[in-house]
């Protein structure tokens, strides 16, 4: 009897060690989406209106493996400088990640942008931008889908420049952009 206080703290440690979990976008869109400092949209497929029937093939594929885009900005101002830095170097530590791939990055660490992914090059299941400059502060998109790939992505933005976006889901991140 004297080995089951060890046997249940064992188990406990166990439990409360799997329980931790490691940061990730995901985590982080959900803990900053009601903070003051940021505004958070979540975009359908539908705010493309798209005529599909005048899509090529390859378009059509590309925004069939589109499932949603979750978009989270950091609008910087006099007050938040100290968060904002807190904020980034966050986002940057959560990129670094070795489940995030970078496909590309311009300019530098302190302003510029990336873009990696989650998954491998034929079968990306999460496509991550993120923009940061000092003066304005940063934006993180996340494009969630099934088997995308970069081919898709140039598909999908060639078909972003023919579509008539719904404005009005985008009014949040307008109303940021003019404050």
């Amino acid at each position: 009897m004297k080995c089951v206080p060890f046997i249940v703290l064992f188990v406990l440690t166990l439990v409360l060690n799997s329980c931790q979990s490691e940061p990730s976008l995901q985590r982080y869109f959900v803990d900053k989406s009601e903070s003051k400092d940021f505004v958070a949209l979540d975009l359908a497929p539908s705010i493309l209106n798209i005529d599909k029937s005048k899509l090529t093939p390859n378009q059509k594929e590309a925004i069939g493996s589109f499932d949603k885009m979750n978009i989270l900005a950091f609008k910087l101002n006099d007050k938040n400088k100290a968060q904002f830095e807190i904020e980034r170097a966050s986002v940057n530590s959560i990129l670094k990640d070795e489940k995030y791939q970078q496909l590309m990055k311009f300019g530098s660490g302190k302003e510029g942008a990336s873009v990696s992914f989650i998954g491998d090059d034929e079968h990306i299941d999460e496509f991550v931008f993120f923009a940061n400059k000092k003066e304005n502060g940063f934006a993180i998109v996340r494009v969630l889908g099934k088997d995308m790939n970069p081919t898709m992505i140039f598909n999908m933005i060639s078909v972003l420049k023919e579509a008539d976006v719904d404005l009005a889901q985008l009014k949040p991140l307008q109303d940021l952009m003019i404050q």
